[in-house]
């Protein structure tokens, strides 16, 4: 039964009720303590406690953190947030997998993994460290660099790969890494050498050491590596690979050599080739312009150029970022304002235009910073023609030239090449000697044509194939008045005379 109730009072809740309240209000509580604190583990952003044991598993030192030499085989778990160095090397790390840190680890700047026979990258094992600038990944068993697997790290300077078993490397594996000053790749098994890395357009602006030495590079792209400026080939080592012989591998590193770049004058001795054929035998490339393939000695090349030419001469250093200064022959500095025909551009290279025939000479380039200086020698020779004239009068030449050799041919082939042999002339049945052959004066007297072939009788002949006047005595050599011939087909000592050049068995036209 229902007891009825003044108005605008509750009825009062029984104790049950109160008791079950009082549970719910309880489960609540400790439901939300729960969800705060699985919040605040999975959230690197809370104030959260390390749980690294600096005194067991690693040693701690300020902000550096170092678990060398541990025999761990994971990354330990509860890293301090103010950890600038890591050092995991020389244990048996064989993974690093995206989770090895939980946390972001904003402040750490220097990762040491080498020694750990690591095989695996995971393709976002750096998302939690993007501020790296020093990582070290040598000595292990990598074997493949997939593409943007270091594309997180935008900050990172310096990258060891050395002495792994890399044979495989995605052109794009080093994208994003625009900070990258020095690579590593020596002592692998590369055969592909990385050229989109050095390269124009493609290459990694900060670049300035690539090492790939000591792998199983065959042939290296001559052409591109000769037009690379200075300060990246003074840092390019490829050295101790097993190259093939050839000239224009010798001319590279002489050039280099004779720059005095780095990369040439540090490992000079250990770069051998192997000369082509059967044998196989391996040389020293700085040997092949003397001992082997007799390659032509490298010298350096002075400018040219042309009258009315615009040139661009370049003061090709071996650092960057060096402030550079241009003087003219004459010890004339090549300062803006001063209307002079050579301006430096903002490359550092010295344009002149247009090119006169007193701008020859020898330019220098001072090129300084505040640690370093080089100095630039540019021997510019200037030819007295504009380049079109030049081609015009090597067509004129060429011209005269072909002319000559066809007046000359034209010449011989009528002084030696005949109308009529011997073989082709009609035979007379009733002389048969040698002496036969020989015109008579009725035959002379019977054909209309002028030209007749004749032949001389050795016995006439003397030193060197001249007719000898000796053996025309008597009256068979003289001649009458009228210069008639007088003799059974003598002629007269005027004809004989014309003809003594004439060998006995050239025909001669009268």
């Amino acid at each position: 039964m229902l007891l009825p109730c003044r108005a605008g009072a509750l009825p009062e809740p029984s104790p049950s009720a109160s008791l079950s309240l009082s549970l719910r209000r309880i489960q609540v509580r400790w439901a939300l303590y729960l969800f705060l604190s699985l919040a605040l583990l999975w959230f690197p952003s809370g104030a959260v406690a390390s749980t690294l044991n600096c005194h067991k598993t690693c040693i701690c030192a300020s902000n550096i953190v170092s678990c060398s030499k541990m025999n761990l085989t994971t990354v330990p778990t509860g890293l301090p947030l103010y950890t600038a160095v890591l050092d995991l090397s020389y244990n048996d790390v064989s993974r690093l997998r995206a989770e090895w840190t939980m946390v972001k680890l904003t402040k750490l700047h220097n990762l040491l993994l080498s020694h750990n026979g690591l095989h695996f990258l995971s393709s976002e094992a750096f998302v939690y460290v993007k501020h790296l600038r020093y990582l070290d990944l040598s000595s292990n068993n990598l074997r493949q660099l997939d593409e943007f697997i270091f594309e997180p790290l935008g900050q990172l300077e310096v990258l060891l790969l050395y002495n792994n078993r890399i044979s495989q490397i995605d052109h794009s594996a080093f994208q994003g890494l625009h900070s990258l000053q020095k690579l590593y790749l020596s002592q692998n098994m590369i055969s592909r050498f990385p050229l989109e890395l050095v390269k124009d357009k493609t290459r990694l602006e900060k670049l300035s050491l690539m090492d790939i030495s000591s792998n199983r590079i065959k042939v290296p792209p001559i052409k591109e590596l000769q037009v690379l400026p200075a300060w990246i080939k003074n840092g390019l080592y490829f050295h101790n690979n097993p190259l093939i012989c050839d000239c224009s591998l010798y001319s590279l590193l002489a050039h280099w050599h004779i720059l005095r770049l780095n990369s040439a004058l540090d490992f000079k001795d250990e770069y051998s080739c192997y000369l082509p054929g059967s044998q196989k035998s391996r040389v020293g490339v700085f040997d092949l312009n003397r001992d082997y393939m007799n390659c032509s000695t490298f010298y350096e090349a002075d400018e040219e150029a042309w009258l009315e030419q615009t040139l661009i001469l370049r003061c090709d250093t071996k650092h960057r970022d060096l402030s550079k200064t241009w003087v003219m022959p004459g010890d004339v500095v090549v300062t803006e304002g001063l209307n002079q025909t050579a301006k430096v551009l903002p490359d550092g290279s010295l344009q002149i235009g247009p090119v006169k025939s007193d701008d020859s000479g020898t330019y220098t380039c001072y090129a300084v910073s505040e640690a370093l200086n080089e100095t630039i020698y540019v021997l510019l020779k200037v030819h007295n023609f504009t380049e079109k004239g030049n081609g015009e009068n090597l067509s004129t030449a060429y011209t005269t030239l072909v002319g000559c050799v066809t007046s000359l041919v034209l010449v011989f082939i009528y002084l030696y090449l005949t109308p009529c042999r011997c073989f082709c002339c009609p035979k007379n049945n009733h002389q048969d000697s040698f002496h036969s052959s020989m015109l008579s004066q009725e035959d002379l007297a019977n054909n209309t044509d002028p030209r007749h072939v004749a032949f001389i009788d050795p016995k006439e002949l003397g030193q060197n194939g001249k007719v000898n006047p000796s053996d025309m005595g008597g009256d068979q050599g003289e001649m009458d008045e009228e210069g008639g011939l007088l003799g059974k087909g003598r002629r007269k000592k005027s004809v004989a005379e014309s003809i003594s050049l004439v060998f006995s068995d050239t025909p001669i036209v009268v």
